[in-house]
């Protein structure tokens, strides 16, 4: 499996989030409230850093040997208390549970859907972009066959809870471009989520 840090930075990469810049302070990308305040001061609050530095590589995460930062240490990140040669690489179902629900994951699936529906008018084609740009190959017909019905049986799900709907397609990225059925880009993020979650994404082959 990819190392700690390429697991964030690759989908966010993917789905065209990724900041390229270089240097500077220690950025700090989403994570949960971990309720340290009361424990240690404010100085440990974590305040989510702004603009293209939510997106900044893992390198430049903030990190904090009493509080690593909760992701990368899933995916077995060191805690940096002593050096380490090598490191371990585990698969666990709390990666997975991660990989899926993260707030950082979910806004690169909903940047990816948004990236596939702009790329093209049909399922078909949109699914195509997809797992090129994911994947780095062609998907063969069957894989484009299941993708195609999880959309639509997403969208008519969707259909049925458009708050929900909205929610999905708009938290935490943001609104959605002018003119984008709420219902149909949270079937497409549903669709992102699955290609970010693929063993080809995180498994080297």
């Amino acid at each position: 499996r990819i190392s700690a840090e390429m697991v964030r930075d690759q989908a966010l990469a993917v789905s065209g989030l990724l900041s390229r810049k270089m240097g500077g302070t220690p950025a700090k990308p989403p994570q949960p409230k971990l309720g340290l305040k009361a424990a240690f001061g404010s100085a440990t609050d974590w305040k989510t850093s702004m603009g293209e530095d939510k997106y900044r590589r893992g390198i430049y995460t903030t990190w904090r040997r009493s509080s690593p930062y909760p992701s990368m240490a899933t995916f077995d990140a060191p805690n940096r208390e002593v050096c380490t040669v090598r490191r371990t690489r585990t698969n666990t179902p709390l990666q997975a549970l991660v990989t899926l629900n993260d707030p950082v994951y979910v806004e690169a699936a909903q940047s990816l859907a948004r990236r596939m529906v702009a790329s093209a008018k049909s399922p078909e084609d949109r699914i195509r972009h997809g797992i090129r740009a994911c994947l780095l190959r062609e998907p063969n017909a069957g894989e484009i066959d299941r993708l195609v019905k999880l959309y639509k049986s997403a969208r008519d799900k969707f259909a049925k809870a458009p708050a929900e709907a909205k929610l999905l397609a708009e938290q935490p990225l943001g609104a959605l471009p002018k003119g984008a059925d709420p219902v149909d880009m949270a079937a497409w993020t549903l669709v992102g989520n699955v290609l970010l979650n693929l063993d080809e994404m995180l498994m080297k082959r």
